[in-house]
């Protein structure tokens, strides 16, 4: 059966280097994205951008790039009270969780995703979550995305697989994932024209992107940054892409 993937693709550092993996492993990839109210709004204008720029730069993915979808979710953005989609100060919550937290997003994100890819004939979801650099959303564990594939899976009598090729990264093992797939080329694309910052500022250029360069996003995406360059190429650097020790 030939193995074609939906991925999950926000505009962001995440979703974009996911992208480039699901381009180099599997014959035809599609990308939705989801408009949900979110402060950072500017990812949806950044996400055709970088589409444009992978579809133009990288020839040897270009035919594999399909059809782009973009789901109006904006009913999940009004029933949230998060630093994410209401214009508050960032902070951590009584339960642990920053209030940027938006309680049920990848739930939803992967359950609507799955809709898509079962009218589009696509069995693969790919998403950026991860454990390793991340704020303990419980909705980005690797038991809960395992538990989620067999409920879709059983929801919709087909199998759907659901891959996270950054859920055992950090940030600086995301950067150095992207120089192996796509060299120093993908990494400027990314640096460029990708958006993380939750504050949507595009008004302040750093080595790794724009950003107001104090949000948790962006401090986790400068770190990661900073310990990649200074551990030149990074684990990946001899890693054979075809090889799926990558996920």
């Amino acid at each position: 059966m030939t193995r074609c993937a939906l991925v999950l693709f926000s505009g962001g550092q995440d979703s974009t280097a996911c992208l480039a993996w699901a381009l180099e492993h599997y014959e035809r990839v599609e990308t939705v994205g989801f408009d949900y109210g979110q402060r950072h709004l500017v990812e949806l204008e950044c996400r055709l951008a970088v589409r444009a720029q992978l579809h133009t730069r990288f020839p040897r993915w270009s035919a594999k790039l399909g059809d782009d979808h973009l789901l109006d979710l904006s009913l999940l953005g009004q029933m949230s009270d998060t630093a994410l989609t209401d214009a508050r100060a960032i902070q951590m919550n009584a339960s642990g969780l920053p209030n940027t937290f938006v309680p049920g997003r990848n739930l939803l994100f992967f359950s609507f995703a799955a809709t898509v890819a079962y009218r589009r004939g696509l069995n693969v979801l790919v998403g950026g979550m991860c454990e390793t650099d991340f704020s303990g959303y419980p909705d980005c564990r690797d038991n809960t995305l395992k538990a989620l594939q067999v409920a879709l899976s059983l929801g919709m009598d087909t199998p759907m697989t659901i891959e996270t090729p950054l859920m055992w990264l950090d940030k600086a093992q995301t950067w150095a994932l992207s120089a192996a797939l796509g060299g120093a080329e993908l990494n400027e694309l990314i640096a460029e024209h990708t958006h993380t910052c939750y504050l949507g500022d595009r008004s302040q250029r750093h080595d790794w992107g724009y950003g107001c360069g104090h949000c948790p996003a962006c401090a986790l995406r400068a770190r990661g940054y900073k310990a990649w360059r200074s551990h030149g190429a990074g684990p990946f650097a001899d890693t054979e892409l075809s090889d799926s020790s990558l996920l």
